[in-house]
């Protein structure tokens, strides 16, 4: 028996006969948009709930991923970093990736934490609350590469955005350890003043792919 087993076990013996059958959960809430996933109008709405969150969006076309990602980086990091401070996931499409610059080798946390800045791709993004999720699989590399570097690059496609949250919990797997992102780290003190950088990286630059 594992402690929630027992846990469990425990509540069941003090409600002995007296439990009541658990009503079923209402799910009489808007599943959807009304609008297909990459919708232009969808776009805009992504972009704008993004900026709003003190992120920077730069857009391409499917043939221009690295040159963008390289821009992302030099925003975020400034020109002239070095490849061997970024790492990206190591399931990012070879021609996203900018050049000599190695995928995750599933170095120690603490030397994670040492890169300026790290490129992934997502599992889906949500329009509605500028949100990007990522799921651990090797597109969206493991938590901690979207947590430790200081400066966090996100390639979406198009197709990938969702207009609401239901939509896009419908397309993840419920038990993928999943990283949801609305812009920068941040958090703000007693006196409401803004600090970002937190519990996860200060700069956010996502790259959207239409």
């Amino acid at each position: 028996m594992n402690a929630r087993e027992e846990v469990l076990g425990r509540i069941r013996t003090a409600l002995g006969e007296n439990r009541t059958a658990v009503p079923d959960v209402a799910r009489d809430y808007r599943l959807t948009d009304g609008r297909d996933p990459g919708d232009p109008a969808l776009l805009d709405l992504f972009v704008d709930r993004l900026e709003d969150y003190r992120a920077s969006v730069l857009r391409c076309g499917p043939g221009e991923v690295a040159a963008t990602v390289t821009r992302a980086l030099d925003s975020g990091l400034g020109p002239g970093w070095s490849p061997g401070a970024v790492v990206v996931a190591p399931g990012l499409p070879e021609h996203w990736r900018p050049e000599d610059v190695a995928p995750d080798d599933g170095r120690p946390a603490v030397e994670l934490a040492g890169s300026a800045a790290s490129v992934t791709g997502v599992a889906t993004a949500v329009a509605e609350t500028g949100t990007l999720v990522l799921d651990g699989s090797s597109l969206s590399g493991r938590r901690a590469l979207s947590l430790l570097p200081d400066c966090l690059v996100c390639v979406v496609e198009a197709a990938q955005v969702v207009g609401s949250v239901p939509e896009g919990l419908a397309v993840l797997d419920p038990v993928a350890p999943l990283t949801m992102i609305s812009g920068p780290s941040a958090t703000s003190d007693i006196e409401l003043q803004r600090v970002e950088g937190v519990h996860g990286p200060r700069t956010l630059v996502v790259v959207l792919v239409a």
